[in-house]
């Protein structure tokens, strides 16, 4: 796994494991959208996800999170 991808799995963990009055955004500044897998190589979003994040409740958001951390631990050698 990547260091991007180690610091989006550790960031993932800490959002999930407390309930904060804020839930961040998984941004990682990339923002690059992977043709295939139709998510953005640095915070594993789609679009769709993207464009509504400020308009998600909390409790959406933490989905999001959580849909992140699925994915980074189907990834080979995590």
């Amino acid at each position: 796994m990547n260091l991007r991808a180690q610091v989006l799995a550790q960031r993932a963990a800490d959002v999930l494991a407390e309930a904060l009055p804020h839930v961040p955004s998984p941004c990682m500044s990339v923002c690059v959208m992977h043709p295939q897998a139709a998510v953005c190589e640095g915070c594993l979003r789609s679009l769709e996800e993207i464009g509504a994040w400020s308009r998600m409740p909390d409790e959406a958001k933490r989905q999001v999170w959580q849909r992140i951390q699925q994915q980074l631990s189907e990834v080979p050698g995590h």
